[in-house]
């Protein structure tokens, strides 16, 4: 199933390679994803959805959502949803020989305190991640706390920013469903010239009419 939806905010040491004196954070197995578009054979495998810069699978137990920006209706974030969780992908530029997630996490982490939440790193699978409890409003207008787990992953002139809501937030499973998800994840970077720290364009499935949850 497919669904579009609004744009919602969301609150977002590993193996270190040297490349010219400047060290860039790597995937802690090149084997197992996300990976660069230069890795993998796109044409070899019909059942990934093309979003522009982000092709994944959606598989079995998996709905697929879009974030929209209402004003401008281009698509900011992808969502796959599992009856536990859910994982938001949102992909960036990077410059090309040195990694912004450093930067990127402290700026998260003091966005989540000055809403009155919380931040603390924590050592994962991809390095240095973030966990948060974010104050949130519930569906019937009450306060409640609600934790993420942030996780930076840079590539070929990308950062992936990969954030985990649900059960996958607060137990994290290298053999669960979104985490294995995750990791199926092509991030495609083109050769435009696009700032560090830009989002990287993402577009609508083909052949998709989305459903609007407006």
């Amino acid at each position: 199933m497919f669904r579009r939806r609004k744009q919602a905010e969301s609150s977002t040491d590993s193996a270190q390679t040297a490349d010219e004196g400047v060290s860039v954070q790597e995937p802690a197995s090149a084997a197992t994803g996300p990976f660069d578009a230069a890795e993998v054979d796109l044409d070899d495998d019909p059942s990934r959805v093309d979003l522009g810069s982000l092709v994944l699978k959606a598989g079995p137990g998996l709905e697929l959502q879009l974030q929209v920006d209402e004003a401008s209706q281009l698509v900011t974030a992808v969502m796959l949803v599992s009856e536990t969780g859910a994982v938001e992908l949102r992909p960036f530029a990077a410059p090309r020989h040195e990694g912004i997630w450093d930067d990127v996490r402290q700026e998260i982490a003091a966005e989540a305190t000055r809403r009155g939440g919380t931040a603390s790193e924590m050592a994962g699978e991809y390095g240095k991640e973030l966990r948060i409890v974010a104050p949130v409003t519930g569906p019937g207008g009450q306060q409640l706390r609600q934790p993420s787990r942030v996780v930076g992953i840079e590539g070929p002139r990308w950062m992936l920013r990969v954030t985990f809501l649900g059960s996958a937030a607060t137990d994290p499973d290298p053999e669960g469903v979104l985490e294995q998800a995750m990791r199926d994840v092509v991030v495609v970077r083109g050769s435009a010239p696009i700032p560090p720290r830009a989002p990287l364009p993402l577009r609508m499935p083909g052949n998709v009419q989305p459903m609007d949850l407006s």
